[in-house]
């Protein structure tokens, strides 16, 4: 009898300890993390650009190219994964058009290369920064993007090469895009002299990280871009918006390569964010939606009302202009995440850049 009431007083201890860790792990990421309430950002906001209706025979062959991508990893080490995704995304496009330029150069450190399209003026300048998650994508994988703007805007645009997780910290991207930014501002193709005009753009994870730009560049008092394009942006680290459940099954890219991660609770994804980045990951500084969006220049963002990540521009752009900011969204039914960079094939690919060329002219 005694033994065995030890026992259950050890069990009873056990279970009331592990009761107590898992209520601080809740209360840490409730109370620390996981940031403001954003709901009364969640209403409709910018234009649908698509007709109602099926998106098309592109669209279909877009979404069948992705299964490519999944086939890869099967049978590939967990640890071998991000080097042949990275493989992947490099050569996955055609080369850029043969009559665009491309020059490699540092920006003051930052690996980076100039794409200059035919006509385009020099002291133009557009500083562009690649998706892929933090992890993959390089300049060499977005020339298909860097190339069309480089051509809609007139400008010479440096797509950087900035450091990327895991190798390096959360941190490192951020800053590599802060001094290459510094550097746009008195370097172009040509060597040392003034932009006359200035613009940034990124996608998805290179979104997050314009967004993240452009308030520092404000709260730093330096010369803010003309304009700025977010394609897709991450703007909640968080991983606070609806839609990121809501259109789990509807996205085609990042819902397989994510869906697993919407069956873990939150709590432990946000501690799991900030061991990895070991930044807050309520932070403005990975999760641009959490700032001050007043006092920001002209900002166009397009994103599709089918991916998981509708609701982090949507939210974005609401509390931007309830801030008085002259921030805009453009949606496309159907699309999958970061669809213009299958134009020219993709009919809704051409449509979104000529959205963004009408949007620099105004600007």
């Amino acid at each position: 009898m005694p033994d065995g009431y030890a026992a259950g007083s050890i069990l009873l201890a056990l279970l009331l300890a592990l009761l107590a860790i898992a209520l601080l792990v809740w209360a840490v990421a409730r109370f620390l993390l996981q940031g403001p309430d954003l709901s009364a950002f969640d209403r409709p906001a910018g234009r649908c650009l698509s007709p109602p209706g099926e998106p098309g025979d592109a669209h279909r062959a877009v979404v069948a190219s992705l299964g490519g991508a999944f086939d890869l990893l099967e049978g590939v080490p967990r640890n071998r994964q991000v080097a042949v995704l990275r493989d992947y995304l490099d050569t996955l496009f055609p080369e850029h058009p043969s009559d665009v330029s491309i020059t490699p150069t540092s920006a003051a450190g930052v690996r980076a290369e100039w794409v200059l399209a035919p006509g385009a003026d020099p002291s133009r300048r557009l500083l562009y920064i690649h998706g892929g998650a933090f992890m993959m994508g390089s300049p060499k994988s977005h020339r298909r993007l860097t190339s069309r703007f480089s051509e809609i805007s007139g400008a010479a645009v440096l797509a950087i090469d900035y450091r990327l997780m895991p190798e390096h910290r959360r941190i490192a991207g951020i800053e590599d895009c802060r001094t290459a930014y510094r550097w746009l501002l008195a370097n172009g193709p040509q060597g040392a002299a003034p932009a006359s005009r200035v613009y940034v753009a990124g996608d998805s994870a290179g979104g997050n990280l314009t967004l993240s730009l452009l308030a520092w560049i404000r709260d730093q008092g330096m010369r803010a871009p003309d304009a700025a394009v977010a394609l897709s942006p991450l703007t909640d680290a968080t991983l606070g918006s609806p839609s990121l459940k809501e259109n789990l099954a509807s996205d085609p890219m990042l819902g397989p390569l994510f869906g697993a991660m919407a069956k873990v609770p939150r709590a432990l994804l946000l501690w799991g964010a900030w061991l990895q980045t070991r930044i807050n990951p309520c932070d403005p500084i990975v999760s641009p939606v959490m700032g001050e969006l007043g006092g920001l220049p002209p900002v166009l963002v397009q994103a599709s009302e089918a991916e998981m990540l509708r609701d982090d521009a949507r939210r974005y752009v609401n509390k931007a202009v309830a801030a008085g900011s002259p921030v805009q969204l453009q949606t496309w039914r159907h699309m999958v995440h970061v669809w213009q960079i299958f134009h020219p094939e993709l009919p809704q690919g051409r449509e979104a850049f000529e959205e963004i060329r009408s949007f620099l002219a105004d600007r």
